[in-house]
């Protein structure tokens, strides 16, 4: 079986193996079959083709499936359409409840929350700037006004790039201002408000917004500080900053008073900032400032400050104050200094300038005091204008010799006669009689030690030690004015108290403000105190008559037809930054007519390198002052001569 198997085999190799053809008309079995049935047919086949003896074809292996086509995702299958709608419904339902609840949440329990949030977004409150008060002289003149002005502003992301340089010289030149600080300011389109210049005038400001050019260019009112005098009382009035706050002087004193109080208006505006018309806005009416009137007389300040400032070159000082003052009510009519602060261009002047050296400048007084040392010895009663000392040139004091001004052989002099010279050896020799205690006492009751009060802004208290401190010398210089220290404005009211019978009266700077209804309202008096006898006054202003006589030191400052009484002072000078004295102060004070005082005119001079003497210097600066003083306010001579006294020994 094994070998015919075999033979058939190799037969079956040679010969092709013949197949059927199908009849005509007829298909292939296979055809139309299952692959089961096929599988049979073919199997029959061969079964008959073995009986014959022919050929058996080879078996067909098995068919690779065809591929199977990818699966349909997986659907939710639900067997009814019925409840399909109902789960969708359901889903619905539970989508616009959160809606309605949202809904609910905004419109009704937090309507309040968003509408508030809303409005502050459209809302801006923009400040209605007061108009500040003015700052007249007594009789009205203005020093220091307010104008009307502009801040001009600009948008820089409406600016194209390729027209800022031309925009920026455009702006430069109108405003006065940098053209590459205004190129970078152009720049800055990270931003939509950029400052480009405040105090603008409203005529440049409304030809700039006018001009097509100039795009997105914003001016907000404001208003800006003039000071016609330019010069004059500048470091007195002061000035305002940026702020519109004042930052010295009675700009500052009195800042409250001039500055009022700022309005405020809500608006509503849309996303590019400008408002939208037909909405509601809340206003607050500014309250502008009052104005203040000084006791300044603005023509006596003018002379008083040219007649320093002269005086200054001149002996080319470190600088030169004058003060003029009224001796019935203590009203400062002049305070001047030189260098004087150009309130127009405060902000390029050094710092020293904005300080008012009349009222804040401390030092030591020299011979000026004496008429203290003369007031205390007298109301003491331990001497007389007439009492006789012998008075050499020089005396001890402790471990210091102390000198007169000039050398000279031992003298007989009337303590009225040594007023007169000067002479500090008689002046201490009086103030050994009054004892340091009482003359200490007689200081502070002057004002030494403390600051004069009256409004003046920057007023100093100088420097008074308590008498226990004195050193051996001190207990003697502080008799002559050494060793103490004093602003002008403390030594003019030391003149004023002897001009006015013995009474101090603080000194005045204001003469009064304005209320809301523009109505004018006096400032009330200086304070009065009573400091010597009307006899010790009296006894003291013949003593200084005799000053400005022919003996005296203070000849320069006699003025023809009328009666001047006055002092001389020059004193070593002490130097903070050196730490040590170097230099002089060359002073004087005095009071016309000196018979029926009106007027206290004090001149100082600090450091002069051209002399130094105080009747040399001062006295005439002085004299030109008062003159100009007394004829602006028409005072006449009385008339009268001064009267006959002793002032010399042996008479």
């Amino acid at each position: 079986m094994g070998a015919g198997a075999a033979g058939a085999g190799a037969r079956g190799a040679r010969r092709e193996p013949v197949r059927e053809r199908p009849e005509p008309g007829r298909t292939r079995p296979e055809a139309g079959r299952t692959r089961p049935e096929a599988g049979r047919a073919g199997g029959e086949a061969r079964e008959r083709a073995a009986r014959r003896g022919g050929d058996v074809p080879p078996p067909r292996g098995p068919r690779r499936p065809p591929p199977k086509p990818p699966r349909p995702p997986l659907v939710l299958r639900l067997g009814s359409p019925r409840r399909r709608i109902n789960f969708g419904l359901i889903g619905m339902t539970f989508v616009l409840s959160i809606f309605a609840g949202r809904l609910i949440q905004m419109q009704g329990l937090d309507s309040k929350v968003y509408e508030a949030a809303a409005a502050d977004q459209r809302q801006h409150t923009e400040t209605i700037p007061a108009k500040r008060g003015s700052i007249t002289d007594v009789n009205g003149h203005d020093l220091a006004v307010t104008v009307e002005a502009r801040e001009v502003s600009v948008d820089p992301t409406k600016v194209p790039a390729a027209v800022r340089p031309k925009i920026a010289k455009i702006l430069a030149q109108q405003l006065g201002k940098d053209e590459q600080e205004i190129n970078a300011k152009l720049a800055k389109t990270g931003t939509h408000y950029q400052l480009l210049a405040r105090d603008v005038d409203p005529v440049v400001a409304t030809r700039l917004l006018q001009a097509r050019e100039l795009p997105a260019l914003s001016a907000k009112k404001t208003y800006k500080r003039l000071y016609p005098a330019g010069d004059l009382a500048g470091s007195l009035i002061g000035f305002v900053g940026d702020e519109g706050n004042g930052l010295g002087g009675m700009e500052q004193a009195k800042n409250s008073l001039l500055a009022g109080r700022d309005g405020e208006q809500r608006v509503e505006t849309g996303r590019d900032g400008q408002r939208i018309p037909m909405t509601s806005s809340q206003r607050t009416a500014p309250v502008d400032g009052q104005d203040v009137r000084l006791t300044i007389d603005r023509d006596i300040q003018w002379a008083a400050q040219k007649s320093i400032a002269e005086e200054v070159r001149k002996s080319e000082a470190d600088s030169g104050t004058v003060i003029v003052m009224d001796v019935q009510t203590a009203q400062i009519i002049a305070m001047a200094n030189a260098p004087e602060l150009d309130l127009n261009n405060w902000r390029k002047a050094p710092e020293s300038r904005y300080i008012n050296k009349a009222a804040a400048d401390v030092f030591e007084p020299g011979s000026t005091n004496k008429v203290i040392t003369a007031a205390a010895a007298l109301e003491a009663r331990v001497v007389t204008p007439d009492t006789v000392y012998q008075v050499p040139d020089s005396i001890k004091c402790y471990d210091q010799v102390l000198r007169d001004a000039h050398a000279h052989k031992v003298e007989a002099l009337t303590f009225r006669q040594a007023m007169a010279q000067s002479s500090n050896v008689a002046t201490v020799m009086a103030a050994r009689k009054v004892g340091s205690q009482k003359l200490y006492e007689m200081l502070k009751a002057f004002g030494f030690g403390t600051a004069p009060g009256g409004g003046v802004p920057g007023a100093e208290a100088g420097l008074l030690p308590d008498y226990r401190k004195w050193s051996g010398s001190q207990s003697c210089t502080v008799a002559y004015g050494q060793g103490v220290s004093v602003t002008a404005l403390q030594m003019a009211s030391v003149y004023q108290t002897i001009a006015n019978g013995g009474v101090k009266i603080e000194p005045q700077i204001v003469a009064g403000t304005t209320d809301a209804s523009g109505r004018f309202v006096p400032a009330a008096a200086g304070k009065q105190t009573r400091v010597v006898s009307e006899t010790t006054a009296k006894e003291i202003a013949t003593m200084l008559e005799s000053a400005v006589g022919e003996e005296g030191t203070g000849q320069l400052a006699a003025i023809d037809g009328y009666r001047v009484a006055g002092k001389t002072g020059t004193a070593n000078r002490y130097d903070a930054e050196l730490g040590r004295y170097d230099g002089y102060t060359a002073s004087f004070v005095g009071f016309a007519p000196a018979d029926k005082p009106r007027l206290v005119v004090l001149s100082v001079l600090q450091n002069p390198k051209k002399g130094h003497f105080g009747g040399q210097l001062a006295a005439p600066v002085f004299k030109d002052v008062m003159t100009f003083a007394i004829k602006s306010k028409k005072i006449p001579p009385t008339g009268s001569a001064a009267p006959t006294v002793r002032t010399r020994a042996g008479q």
